[in-house]
Formats: C-alpha cells, sequence, structure tokens
C-alpha cells in the first residue's frame, strides 16, 4: 500500500506514536512517504535520520513566528488554535502538488494525517480535490480528545494560564474535533476514554462517526532492563514532556503534595525530573538539594534503569501515558494514579501500584521502597505486560487492519456509484 503520513511535528524517539508507526508499516512493505515539519536544527536532522525508516521525508520549515501569526489570525474564526497552530503554506501546497499532478492518480491509496493540528491539511486537500471530482481516503489520528484533555484542565491545571487558555479554547475545540472525525473516512485514538469523549460530542451525536481505539505501543528493544546498570535505593523518576500543562501540574502535586510526607520518614529519597523544555515554575523546584530537573536529555533510557521507583501522579491527562509504558518495559516498578493508567488493563497491586490520594500515594511508595523483593516482583509483572499487550508491531497490524477496511469501503463506494447514478437518471 502508498501511504502519504501527514504529521505536524518531526516523528523521533519523544513523538514516538508516528515514529514507530512509520518504521512498522515500512517494515511491513508499506511505501511510506513522510511529510513533516521542523522548528530547529535537532528537528531538521531528526528528519533526516526518519529517512532511513521509510520511503521518503520532505520536511519544511515552521518558523517560530508562525504558529503565532497563525494563532492571532484564527482569533477571528471559530476554528480552535491548536487548528491552526501548525499550518505552514508550502506544505500545503507540496501536499496538492504530489496528489493533483501525479500521472498515476492517485498517487497514493490512502492518506495518514496526525493530530488536530495535523487535521487542517487533510480538510484543505479534500477541499482542492473535490473541486476535481476526486478523492484519496484519509485516516485521521486524532491521537487524544483533545476537547476532553481540555475540560480537566479548566478544572484541575496548577496553572492559572493553563485553566484560562483551555477555557477559551474549549467550545471550539468541542465543534471541530465532531466535526473533523465525521469529515474523514476514518478516525482514531489511543483509549476507549477518549473514543467515548469523542461520541459524547454534540455533533458526534447528531450525526454518526466511526473512532477506532489503537493504544500506543513501546519499542521493547529500546527499553528493556539492564542488568549491567544496579538500581539506585532510594531514587524516584518523573519523566515526561515538562512544557505540557498537564505535566506541569503533576510535578507540582508530586513535589508539594506527596514528597513532604515521603521525605517525613524517608529524607535520603532523590526524585528525578527528566524532560525537555521545563518551564521556570519547574526548573525552580531543582532548588531543593533531594530533586534533580535534567531538562532534555540524550537518553532516558538510565533514568528508568537507575530509578527505584518511576512515579506518575497524573491530575488529569487523555490517552495513553507513554511515561509509563517505558518505564514498565525497564522493568522499573511504577507508582501512579489511576487517571494515568486509565486506559490500560494492569491490575494496581501486580503490575503497578495506584495512589489514589496524596497519603495514599505516598505511602504505596514509602512502602515499595522498603522491599527490593516487591520492588523486583512489581518491575517484572510489569515488564511481562507490556509484553503481552504493547508491542508496537501489535499496533501497527491494527493500524494496517484499519488502512485496508477504509481503502476497501472507498473503493466499494467508487464501483457502485456510477450504477447508482445511472439508475436514478
Amino acid at each position: 500500500m502508498k501511504i502519504l503520513f501527514i504529521v505536524p511535528y518531526v516523528p523521533n524517539l519523544i513523538r514516538v506514536r508516528p515514529f514507530n508507526f512509520i518504521k512498522q508499516l515500512s517494515s511491513r512493505g508499506h511505501q511510506v512517504c513522510v511529510l513533516t515539519l521542523w522548528s530547529n536544527d535537532q528537528e531538521r536532522e531528526d528528519a533526516r535520520n526518519l529517512e532511513k525508516y521509510c520511503f521518503e521525508v520532505q520536511a519544511f520549515h515552521l518558523a517560530s513566528w508562525r504558529p503565532v501569526w497563525n494563532c492571532l489570525k484564527a482569533l477571528g474564526s471559530p476554528a480552535p488554535l491548536q487548528y491552526a497552530y501548525c499550518w505552514q503554506p508550502k506544505l500545503a501546497e507540496q501536499i496538492e502538488r504530489i496528489i493533483s499532478q501525479a500521472d498515476d492518480y492517485p498517487p497514493f491509496d490512502l492518506i495518514h494525517l496526525e493530530h488536530l493540528r495535523g487535521a487542517r491539511y487533510g480538510v484543505y486537500l479534500k477541499t482542492r480535490l473535490a473541486a476535481q471530482g476526486r478523492s484519496v481516503p484519509i485516516v485521521w489520528d486524532s491521537v487524544d480528545s483533545i476537547s476532553h484533555l481540555f475540560r480537566q484542565a479548566t478544572l484541575r491545571s496548577r496553572r492559572l494560564s493553563s485553566r484560562l487558555l483551555t477555557l477559551f479554547e474549549l467550545k471550539r475545540t468541542e465543534h471541530f474535533e465532531g466535526w473533523l472525525a465525521g469529515h474523514f473516512e476514518r478516525a482514531v485514538v489511543t483509549s476507549p476514554v477518549d473514543r467515548d469523549a469523542f461520541l459524547d460530542l454534540p455533533v458526534a451525536r447528531r450525526s454518526p462517526i466511526q473512532i477506532d481505539v489503537l493504544p500506543n505501543g513501546v519499542d521493547l528493544e529500546y527499553f528493556q532492563p539492564d542488568p549491567r546498570i544496579e538500581r539506585d535505593p532510594a531514587t524516584l523518576v518523573l519523566s515526561g514532556k515538562m512544557s505540557y500543562h498537564a505535566n506541569i501540574s503533576m510535578s507540582l502535586y508530586l513535589v508539594r503534595e506527596i514528597m513532604p510526607m515521603i521525605w517525613a520518614e524517608r529524607p535520603d529519597v532523590k526524585l528525578n525530573i527528566v524532560g525537555k523544555d521545563p518551564p521556570s515554575e519547574i526548573r525552580e523546584l531543582s532548588k531543593n538539594p533531594a530533586i534533580t530537573v535534567t531538562g532534555m536529555v540524550p537518553d532516558i533510557r538510565a533514568y528508568l534503569q537507575e530509578a527505584t521507583i518511576a512515579v506518575s501522579p497524573l491530575v488529569y491527562g487523555t490517552g495513553i501515558q507513554n511515561k509509563v509504558l517505558e518505564a514498565m518495559a525497564c522493568a522499573t516498578p511504577v507508582v501512579s494514579t489511576p487517571q494515568a493508567v486509565s486506559a490500560l488493563k494492569v491490575r494496581g497491586g501486580r503490575e503497578i501500584l495506584l495512589g489514589h490520594s496524596p497519603f495514599d500515594f505516598a505511602r504505596k511508595v514509602l512502602n515499595l521502597l522498603n522491599d527490593p523483593d516487591q520492588q523486583r516482583g512489581i518491575g517484572q509483572a510489569g515488564r511481562r505486560y507490556v509484553e503481552r499487550h504493547h508491542p508496537w508491531s501489535l499496533m501497527a497490524a491494527q493500524l494496517e487492519q484499519t488502512y485496508e477496511e477504509v481503502v476497501n469501503r472507498t473503493s466499494l463506494s467508487v464501483d457502485i456509484l456510477p450504477v447508482m447514478n445511472a439508475e436514478q437518471v
């Protein structure tokens, strides 16, 4: 199958979902052409490195001023800022050029769109092709329900700026997400919770839509325990992209409400907060000598493999938390809130420990710190869980099945249409 994969940020080891789908689809014999946007030299290099995993990569520069300009222009429209954020006219022109001017139309069997930020390119393309009497089936991987995330953030974010921004965006996003899910041939999300959130949108209730659940996977060869590394006796690790408002709230919740109870009994416990782009309020946490805020690191695995426990006290969020899967794949025991694993089938007390309140979370961490046998048992059970349920090969096979259904249904519609028109005449 020939697949045009449009993703508004460069797939890499941090943006694991599109990166691993592209790798897996190519390894399964599909011809994948990637169109993407880069914002800095590292992302430009990541785009070059991506070439070895697929048929072709075309990357366009998204200058730092353009998202700001895009959002300013969107303020006077009904479109959410996320929908406008990554618009780059040169990328849109290239998409149209590839699709519309090909001698062997259609040059692709299917188009894959990533995220709400990439959806505008699909709408643009469908409009242009419809004017020419053409079409190519589009699968939109929304990943999460952004409106569901925003509803939570308006109530639970620890930052006033995040609450105000998400409140401003919420109604726009609810309308657009529901409309987009019905506009494309298929929509995909990472969890049943996100699917239910889509189906509960006002637009979706008026017009039935089809949403597939396609969980995230984990690279089990890249993330695995390393027997050469000895775990620290009392070190916690919290990981994730630290500019993300849900991760900021999670970090502040951990340090302000949970860690004081842990330090009261175990003042020797250290905390590593690992992830790119921490804002000032997260960087300032490192004023406490027991806390290290790393910022971007070349390889997250060492922190996971050395830690005694990985913690994920998520206050709100959507989809599947990669940070949890990656820690489990490294056989690092995880203590999380129920929100962090609501999309997983893990069993609390066996493959993971769940803390339902600050006190309960701190108690679970302290008990685990004091029990090396339980640490090993939870860690090994977590590894077995991701081996059974979350290899990327399994996720790619499910995505491939979605592609085949969409392409076959589209072909059937095209074959039937002339007959129906002839009967009507």
